[in-house]
């Protein structure tokens, strides 16, 4: 603000406090300035900044992260200048403890606050602040004389650099910053890769412990040949139950990761071994709680809710402040580390995400692999699964790092063999068709924001990469005439069926990437009620168009012949007239259905009721139209569509006319008509009864309006999301 300085002393003046105009720098002095702030408060209107005459509008922006605690660290002066000055004070001890319950005790508790750091750093968190908080790891030398807890650590380490690598070579660290970045940790050491065999050693060492705990107590002797763990033979058991649960999962688990990077997926029916293997030590992890409550080492229990170990204790060797200075040159903020049981779950969501990823089949079908991406997403999957999601799908610049781009390409558009040899493939904008495919496989396994994003901005490349296409065709097609009159026939109609599949392929893509973009705005609630009539215009807009696509492109593959000659917008008035028409594009009909009704029936709403009306005046609604749709704009998504035509299409609606032309029926008969088509198709069935439940109900709604009377004042209408992420159902009441 160009008077923020004059506001400041006024302000200052009227309220009598003093402002030191001391620049920011070496000899800045943080000071409490609650009371400041309050007298600025009392005396500033609204609209008004008080800044200091170093603290530019950038700050100011800036500023708007305080309080996050991933982007401001705070103020919290505690804890240890160093590594070397927490050992020195004896806060990382080894071993744990003199007293051999106690140092058992003790290492079950850092292995389970171990992995609640973890958990809270795969979710966004900084590396050198939750897993590296850990001193044993920052000194693991230091941990020989203990196997035990020297080999988890190792382990431990070696699991956060293949975590690190999956997702650095998937590139998705590029939405959480912080999730990749070392600090010039010990991330990897010598013997690191060796972690298996001596975490092997360790669990075979306690497993004939076990055996011979549980052969004493059945013979009420002692065994002088095993060394117990600790001296209270009564715990020996849960103490071995749970030190076997916890390591068996970190071997499993790393085997998980080691397994799903094997190129071409030839690790995954491993993968989905070991992922079953981590979920039942998982659940004997969980048991384990119930031997701590009755164990007089641990502590109550009562609040393990927000505790990170299944004690209660609070572990030995951590202290979150030591590589504080590696994160940001600022005060820092203590981290909200998981508690013990939040992140159990959290591995056990991730590895219920990963299992889905181990049982997709391979095949190099696109129109299996984009609905397949698009469910794994309605998971909700975190960093790690998406990350592995994607190096699954490309690998050096192939799909699974077998199938070449261009034949799952050339599949997808059913192109003719010969295709495969013809020199037009050569194509510069070709090879460049192939790697928007790449890009967009990479693009659908980012998180929901992100990805939405990035589908609105790749539009404008493939609508591009479309109309280099028509040229470089053209073009080929000319010089094809430069042939002898024998050869041109053939070859003609073979560039022809390639040139017209290539093309209706990938303007279909560009009708299901704006599809796909339109419809997460649900998703990510970036749309007013007031906005959803324009956002379902757009939407039926764009499936009518996918649909055309499709249908031409079916039509183009199976009936060159009897297709020449007829429009493409003349396909599909109404696709049940036409027996041929696949399931797939029947069932793409529905939505345009239920798009089309709940544009029109919101219209009605505004035209005649003023129902969902803009109240913001900020902007028009015009604007807001823009603002939406930019991306679209921008790619020609489609092509002579703007705002007056969205008003002319919905502005003379009324209740009448949607009585007289039902779309809801509609859908919910052709959604009828389909069960028999998907009958082995769960997902199908299920997305069809979705169809059906809010067809239904819309035309209830429908019906009550025209019953009571359009005009009646006590009639309250709103919408609701409860069959559907997307398309709303309303609600009538009486008020």
């Amino acid at each position: 603000m160009a008077e923020g300085s004059e506001i400041e002393q006024t302000s200052m003046a009227e309220s009598g406090t003093h402002v030191s105009t001391i620049p920011s720098g070496e000899g800045t002095v943080w000071v409490d300035v609650s009371s400041l702030l309050s007298s600025a408060c009392n005396d500033l209107q609204e609209g008004e900044l008080v800044h200091g005459g170093n603290f530019s509008l950038f700050a100011a922006m800036s500023a708007l992260e305080i309080m996050d605690p991933k982007m401001d660290s705070g103020v919290k002066i505690c804890g240890y200048n160093s590594v070397e000055e927490a050992i020195e004070k004896g806060a990382a001890p080894v071993p744990l403890s003199f007293e051999a319950t106690t140092d058992v005790q003790c290492t079950i508790d850092v292995m389970d606050h171990l992995l609640a750091c973890e958990a809270t750093w795969h979710n966004g968190y900084s590396l050198a602040r939750t897993v590296f908080s850990c001193i044993y790891l920052m000194k693991l030398e230091r941990t020989s004389p203990h196997a035990l807890l020297h080999s988890y650590c190792r382990i431990i380490r070696a699991t956060c650099n293949a975590v690190v690598s999956v997702v650095s070579d998937a590139r998705t660290h590029e939405e959480e910053d912080l999730f990749t970045m070392a600090y010039g940790l010990p991330l990897k050491g010598d013997g690191d890769e060796k972690c298996l065999l001596m975490l092997n050693a360790v669990e075979e060492n306690i497993s004939r412990q076990f055996r011979a705990c549980k052969a004493t107590l059945s013979k009420k002797g002692v065994s002088e040949d095993i060394k117990p763990l600790q001296t209270d033979l009564a715990l020996e058991e849960g103490y071995c139950k749970a030190l076997l649960c916890r390591i068996r999962f970190r071997k499993h688990f790393y085997h998980v990761l080691t397994s799903m990077r094997k190129p071409q997926g030839r690790g995954l029916e491993l993968a989905k071994k070991h992922i079953a293997s981590c979920l039942s030590e998982l659940a004997c992890i969980k048991k384990s709680v119930e031997f701590f409550s009755s164990n007089e080492y641990a502590s109550c229990l009562d609040d393990i809710e927000d505790k990170t170990t299944a004690s209660g204790r609070q572990p030995v060797g951590f202290d979150a402040s030591l590589n504080s200075r590696l994160s940001a040159p600022i005060p820092q903020r203590a981290i909200k580390i998981f508690s013990w049981k939040k992140a159990v779950e959290y591995f056990e969501k991730l590895l219920h995400d990963l299992d889905v990823l181990c049982s997709f089949s391979l095949y190099p079908l696109l129109e299996d692999i984009l609905p397949f991406v698009v469910k794994f997403q309605k998971l909700k999957p975190d960093l790690v699964a998406r990350a592995h999601l994607q190096q699954l799908l490309v690998q050096d610049g192939k799909l699974y790092g077998r199938d070449l781009i261009f034949d799952v390409i050339s599949r997808a558009a059913a192109l003719p063999e010969i295709a495969k040899t013809h020199e037009l493939l050569k194509n510069e904008y070709i090879l460049q068709l192939g790697q928007l495919v790449i890009n967009l496989l990479k693009i659908l396994c980012a998180n929901a924001a992100w990805q939405r994003r990035k589908l609105g901005k790749i539009l404008q490349d493939w609508s591009v990469t479309v109309v280099q296409l028509e040229l470089a065709f053209n073009k080929e097609l000319g010089d094809i005439s430069n042939v002898s009159v024998d050869e041109f026939t053939g070859l003609q109609n073979v560039f022809l069926k390639l040139s017209k599949r290539l093309l209706l392929w990938t303007e279909e893509q560009i009708f299901w990437i704006a599809s796909r973009f339109l419809i997460m705005g649900f998703e990510l609630e970036l749309y007013s009620p007031s906005e959803y009539c324009m956002v379902y215009w757009f939407i039926y807009v764009i499936l009518i168009k996918l649909s055309e696509t499709a249908e031409l492109k079916i039509l183009t593959i199976s009936d060159p012949v009897k297709r020449k000659g007829r429009k493409k917008r003349e396909i599909s008035k109404d696709p049940a007239k036409h027996p041929k028409i696949s399931p797939s594009i029947m069932l793409l009909q529905c939505y345009i259905y239920l798009a089309e009704g709940l544009a029109m029936m919101l219209a009605a709403l505004r035209n005649e009721r003023n129902d969902f009306q803009t109240l913001s005046t900020l902007n028009t609604e015009e604007e807001r139209f823009i603002q939406h749709f930019e991306l679209l704009y921008k790619a020609r998504v489609p092509d002579h569509i703007s705002y007056s035509v969205f008003k002319e299409s919905t502005v003379h609606v009324r209740f009448s006319t949607l009585v007289k032309y039902n779309y809801f029926s509609d859908a919910h008969r052709m959604a009828k008509e389909l069960r028999s088509s998907f009958n082995n198709d769960p997902d199908r069935l299920v997305e069809l009864r979705q169809i059906e439940q809010i067809a239904e109900r819309n035309q209830v709604a429908l019906n009550v309006i025209c019953q009571v009377g359009v005009n009646d004042p006590s009639l309250k209408v709103s919408l609701a999301f409860s069959h559907h992420p997307c398309f709303a159902i309303a609600i009538v009441k009486r008020s």
